[in-house]
C-alpha cells in the first residue's frame, strides 16, 4: 500500500499529515526537494508559488532542471499532480495581498530578503524558512533553530537585519547551515546541500503540524 511505511512512522499523526493543506514559496534546489519530500509523504494540498523558469545552470541542484526554458510550476505541476502551482514573483505587495488563512502551514524556500521579510510578518505563526545555502560543502552542518540563533550564516544575520527594521519581533524556525561559506566566485551550490536543506524544511514542516 502506498505510504504504508509513512502510516507505520507517523501512527495516528498521518492522519493530520495528508489533511494539511501546504503554501510552498520557491521551487528551486531547496524548494524542489522539500516538495518532493512532502508529496511522497502523502500531502497533495500543496500550492506552489515560483515565477521562474529552468536555466542549464539550474542543472546541478534542481528537480526536473533538464526542462531548460520551462516554467517550473508548470513541469512540477506535471510531475506531483493534484498540487496548485502559482506562476507569481512573490513581491512584498503581493503577499501582503494575499489570503493565507487556509493554509497549515506557510514555507518560504526564496532568496528575496523583501519578500521573507513580508511573509515573516504576515504569517509568522504558521511559517518556517530557509536560509543560505550557497557556498556550501557539507550538510552535516545543516542545522533547525530560531531566526535569531544561526551561526555563521551571512544571508540569515542581513534577514534579521531587515526583520528589526520592519519592527518584526516575533519568532520562527529556520533552516541554515552553520558552516563558513566556501570563498569562491559567484554563488556557487552543491546539491547535497541544496537538497539535504530542501528535505530539512520538509521533516520541519511536518513537525510543525503534528505538534501544533
Amino acid at each position: 500500500m502506498r505510504f504504508q511505511k509513512c502510516r507505520e512512522l507517523f501512527g495516528k499523526d498521518f492522519e493530520k499529515i495528508v489533511k494539511a493543506k501546504i503554501i510552498l514559496f520557491g521551487v528551486g534546489g531547496v524548494g524542489g526537494h522539500c516538495l518532493d519530500a512532502l508529496y511522497r509523504t502523502g500531502i497533495k494540498d500543496i500550492t506552489i508559488v515560483d515565477f521562474d523558469k529552468y536555466d542549464i545552470t539550474n542543472q546541478n541542484r534542481q528537480i526536473a532542471s533538464e526542462n531548460l526554458n520551462k516554467t517550473k510550476t508548470k513541469v512540477l505541476s506535471k510531475l506531483y499532480p493534484k498540487i496548485t502551482s502559482i506562476t507569481q514573483k512573490a513581491t512584498k505587495e503581493w503577499i501582503e495581498d494575499f489570503d493565507f488563512n487556509d493554509f497549515d502551514i506557510i514555507i518560504d524556500a526564496i532568496d528575496d530578503i523583501p519578500a521573507k521579510v513580508a511573509l515573516a510578518n504576515k504569517t509568522y505563526n504558521k511559517y518556517i524558512s530557509s536560509c543560505g545555502g550557497a557556498n556550501r560543502i557539507d550538510p552535516t552542518k545543516i542545522e533547525i533553530a530560531s531566526i535569531w540563533k544561526t551561526t555563521n550564516d551571512p544571508f540569515a544575520k542581513k534577514f534579521r537585519y531587515e526583520l528589526k527594521k520592519s519592527g518584526f519581533n516575533r519568532d520562527f524556525k529556520v533552516v541554515y547551515s552553520k558552516e563558513l561559506p566556501v570563498k569562491c566566485e559567484g554563488l556557487g551550490s552543491f546539491i547535497g546541500v541544496t537538497g539535504s536543506m530542501g528535505l530539512a524544511l520538509a521533516s520541519l514542516a511536518l513537525q510543525k503540524l503534528i505538534t501544533r
